[in-house]
């Protein structure tokens, strides 16, 4: 499961199938140095997102991974 605390480079590593969903919110630096450091959260928030933006966001992937688990 996707959490706000996890780095991008951790989710980068365990759930791939969803970085577009971090791409196309304004996060393109996925491969970037800062990735390995910097959560999910502050990504986002640093990209002009809320908190209400930032919990939509990984609802949004979370949701995909169960739907990529089903198939």
């Amino acid at each position: 499961m996707i959490n706000k605390d996890m780095t991008i480079g951790e989710l980068v590593q365990q759930y791939p199938s969803v970085v577009e969903i971090l791409i196309e919110e304004g996060v393109r630096c996925v491969g970037c140095g800062a990735a390995h450091f910097e959560t999910i959260e502050e990504g986002l928030s640093s990209h002009g997102k809320t908190e209400e933006e930032v919990d939509a966001i990984i609802k949004k992937m979370n949701e995909a991974i169960k739907r990529e688990r089903r198939r």
